[in-house]
């Protein structure tokens, strides 16, 4: 029964103003009645600030419906899993931006997340990247663990969205995201937008995607949304600064080959000056290469295309030539399904539409590991192409990473890389790599290429400078190790070190051999076990060598020894982990589940730390 009393004594409004109040009032929902009385407190806002005209729908600052029912009182947190970094710089994006609407937000890492605070947490962005055919990033392993075990709470009342990245060359494209976006629902959480994938060209999908999701956050639909959406994909560096967005021209200082005459491979030592840019790096993080594509590539695309170098295009509005756009702004080599949907309805050909029907994303991933776009352009050509159409399916070039092998405590103002130049045979013609082959280019004195530093914190050397080190990789994966014995240098560190190195022959490919017996006999490097896989007829690798040393290696794990393994994420890294459940199990004498545990726990401790790629 509705029931109408009488103002107060002293009350500002009349009886009749009162009544209207109250009839008001009986007519709204709980959630209507909050809406309005920040509506009235911003209207008395305006009127004391001798305001004339108020607007319709809201008044600047009002808070409107969706705001106070919720979104703006509840926490958001902002939670992210990277593999290479993009996933944890967009994530501080996405904070930065919320905050700009007036939403307290919090970012945290998959990687050191508290599993116990998720049934408490109110409303979830999750940003996070694929590894490889639909893993999760390694950092983040623990984390999908606890999500998809038996643990995992229920999370009814919580509200998500998920911003997927990945490589949609990848059969598995964003399968991160899917299996977190899935169990979410599962546990009972409830979608606040719906999941979007983004390819290796995220920022402009990505934008919009964050835009209007925080936009139903904080329901402030203005006209400065599509102001704030640019912004997003083109965020300022700090002044002065350089990053991903605003690379330096770093000058090159040397560029070598270092594996032998006769060797199966090409391997360069590269030094980079970084004088003047402001970098710094610390060992274990990464190099941002910006490439550039091989000019011979452009031609036989060009040729293939009918197109001309100097036709005109246009890149974010401005204008370019053809020629330059491919040189430095498109993806020319790797085939993608938006290429091949674009170049199926260009050319109708059968073949190329008969790739994305349902349940054929098999075909579709083996169709690109066997061609690239000059491949499609040659074998279906399109008559009267413009530029504009054949760009329209390409996708932008992205950076490439390359872990550092160098230490700025000793290397100062420059950093160092290994590189193993990518060439390879398809299709009757040779093929390499964008990156690797750019750099392999780059022996003039005047050469130089844009640079950034990527922050790596799950690679790092231990805090406590007296625990014993294990450093495990193969090929270039021995990059970082170079930088870990070159910062120890510095710093004059005196723990116990091992190294277990694998490369195909000793006489051609003993990476470093000079500093790595340099530092044996300075004490530096306490231990080095070698695996050259082809110089016997039985292949060897580094996880042979460990499984025939591992009574010391467990020792070394008893004492406190921290375990990195960098190089490849499909060979290398399962088999070196596999080794170390068998000789924790065979060692310690347990049984497998509790070998695997005992791994485990040095990962969650940050004693076991991984850079596969």
């Amino acid at each position: 029964m509705n029931m109408t009393v009488a103002p107060a004594p002293g009350f500002p409004v009349s009886n009749t103003q009162w009544e209207q109040l109250q009839s008001l009032a009986h007519s709204l929902s709980p959630e209507q009645a909050l809406w309005a009385s920040g509506y009235f407190a911003g209207v008395g806002h305006a009127l004391r600030s001798s305001t004339s005209i108020l607007p319709s729908a809201a008044i600047a600052g009002v808070p409107d419906l969706a705001t106070v029912t919720g979104s703006a009182a509840r926490s958001l947190t902002i939670l992210y899993g990277s593999e290479t970094g993009n996933s944890a710089d967009l994530a501080r994006r996405v904070k930065t931006q919320a905050e700009a609407k007036g939403i307290k937000a919090t970012v945290a890492d998959m990687a050191g997340y508290k599993t116990r605070q998720l049934k408490d947490e109110q409303d979830l962005l999750v940003v996070v990247s694929t590894h490889g055919e639909g893993d999760a990033p390694e950092p983040a392993a623990e984390f999908f663990e606890f999500l998809f075990g038996r643990k995992a709470p229920k999370l009814a009342g919580i509200r998500f969205a998920v911003l997927g990245l990945g490589d949609s060359t990848y059969e598995h494209f964003c399968g991160a995201a899917r299996r977190i976006d899935e169990r979410f629902l599962e546990l009972g959480a409830e979608r606040l937008a719906e999941r979007i994938d983004c390819d290796v060209d995220y920022e402009d999908p990505a934008a919009a995607w964050v835009e209007e999701t925080l936009a139903g956050l904080a329901a402030k639909a203005t006209a400065t949304s599509s102001v704030a959406a640019a912004q997003f994909a083109h965020v300022p560096p700090v002044a002065g600064g350089y990053d991903k967005r605003r690379p330096f021209l770093a000058p090159v200082i040397e560029n070598i080959v270092i594996t032998g005459r006769g060797s199966s491979k090409e391997t360069r030592h590269i030094e980079l000056s970084l004088e003047g840019s402001g970098l710094s790096y610390r060992p274990g993080d990464a190099l941002g290469i910006v490439p550039r594509n091989d000019g011979r590539l452009i031609d036989r695309l060009l040729a293939a295309a009918g197109l001309n170098p100097p036709d005109a295009i246009e890149i974010k509005a401005q204008p370019a030539t053809l020629a330059d756009a491919l040189s430095s702004h498109f993806e020319i080599t790797a085939l993608t399904p938006r290429f091949i949907e674009h170049w199926a309805k260009l050319s109708g050909a059968s073949e190329l539409a008969g790739l994305l029907g349902e349940g054929k994303r098999g075909e579709l991933t083996s169709y690109m590991g066997r061609n690239h776009i000059v491949d499609v352009l040659e074998a279906f050509p399109v008559k009267g192409l413009t530029a504009a159409d054949f760009a329209a399916g390409l996708r932008t070039l992205q950076p490439r990473l390359y872990s550092i092998a160098s230490s700025s405590s000793l290397a100062e103002d420059e950093v160092h890389l290994t590189v193993s130049t990518l060439r390879y045979d398809l299709n009757g013609t040779q093929r390499g790599g964008v990156a690797s082959t750019h750099l392999a280019t780059l022996t003039e004195e005047d050469a130089t290429i844009p640079v950034y530093i990527q922050e790596n914190p799950h690679f790092r050397l231990p805090e406590d400078p007296d625990r014993p080190v294990i450093m495990i990789g193969a090929g270039t994966g021995v990059a970082p190790y170079r930088a870990f014995l070159q910062d120890r240098e510095a710093n004059d560190a005196t723990s116990p070190t091992w190294l277990f190195f694998g490369e195909r022959n000793f006489r051609t490919d003993f990476l470093y051999q000079v500093e790595w017996q340099r530092h044996l006999d300075e004490g530096r490097l306490s231990r080095l076990d070698l695996a050259f896989s082809r110089d016997q007829a039985e292949k060897t690798y580094v996880h042979h060598r460990m499984r025939e040393q591992g009574r010391d290696l467990y020792d070394w794990l008893e004492n406190g020894a921290h375990v990195y393994v960098c190089g490849d994420a499909e060979g290398l890294a399962p088999d070196v982990h596999r080794a170390l459940i068998d000789i924790v199990a065979q060692q310690g004498k347990v049984g497998a589940e509790e070998a695997d545990a005992y791994i485990r726990n040095l990962q969650r401790d940050g004693r076991y730390q991984r850079d596969v790629y």
